[in-house]
Parts: structure tokens; sequence; C-alpha cells
């Protein structure tokens, strides 16, 4: 499969798995948190969805395009690893990171610490997508929807 054809399947699953969580996501109080805002693509679908939640958005630093770029209050600059431990305990209704590289070395350093800061964000019944696996005992797996192939993006619910 060309690197175009993954990217296009990977945005799409991206898609599906969230617009087929938002009800279940509305269920739960609290915030929702976009690890890794990019040029905002996803914090301008999760907007558009969830319309009545804050959310907030993390990045190294902001490189969204203006409309799709968080107001100051709810972005926040720096290193995810580190920035993100400030909102241990925030009882997000959704955490959704798409900061995975492709690269298995890098990706393996930040499975170091991501399962930990997605769990750890997340209310009781959160939801939590990624893609990268984020597998941990407080953490159960979802299924994805039909059409989305195992291993190209990840579901969870916190318990």
């Amino acid at each position: 499969m060309s690197r175009l054809d993954s990217f296009i399947r990977r945005l799409t699953a991206q898609r599906d798995i969230l617009n087929s969580i938002f009800d279940l996501v509305r269920e739960t109080e609290g915030p929702v948190l976009e690890f890794g805002l990019g040029n905002g693509r996803t914090y301008d679908h999760l907007r558009e969805h969830l319309s009545d939640r804050r959310i907030i958005a993390f990045d190294r630093e902001v490189r969204s395009y203006s409309a799709s770029t968080p107001p100051q209050a709810d972005m926040v600059t720096g290193d995810i690893r580190e920035t993100g431990q400030a909102y241990l305990g925030i009882g997000a209704s959704l955490a959704h990171a798409d900061i995975g590289t492709g690269h298995d070395d890098i990706d393996a350093i930040t499975l170091t610490w991501l399962p930990q800061l997605m769990a750890g964000v997340l209310a009781t019944n959160g939801i939590a997508v990624s893609g990268l696996p984020i597998d941990r005992p407080d953490l159960e797996p979802l299924p994805l929807p039909p059409g989305i192939k195992e291993g190209r993006y990840y579901l969870y619910r916190k318990r």
C-alpha cells in the first residue's frame, strides 16, 4: 500500500471512530483533550461535534490554521509528556492522541508515557482514542466501527 493510501485510511479510521463515539462522550461530563493539535483538523472536527465541551489542545508549538486554533486559555504548548502531567485527574470525557510518527523507535519512547497520561486524564467511562496502542488494565478496549482494520487506530473506555 502506498504511503498516501495508508495516510488516507488512517484519517478515515480516525474520523469514523470519532463519529462513532460522540454519543458515548456525551454520556460523561468533562472536557475533551486533544494531544497533538497539528494543523487543527481533528480539533476542528471535535469542536463541530462537541460544541458544548471545553476542548483543550496540546502541542509542542502552535502550527494550526488560525480558524482551527483553540483560544489561548485552551492551548497548552510544550512537550506533551511534561505539560500533560498538570492535567492528570481532570476527568476528561474524551482524550484523543494522534501523535505517532510511524518510526518504531520514536513511537516506542512515546509508549513509555502516553498510556499513563491518557488513562490519568480520563474520567470513569471516559473514552480514549489513539493512533498508538495504549493498553492498560484500567482501559477497556472497545470494538472498532465496521470497516476499520485492527491496529489502524485504537479505542478504549476507562474502567
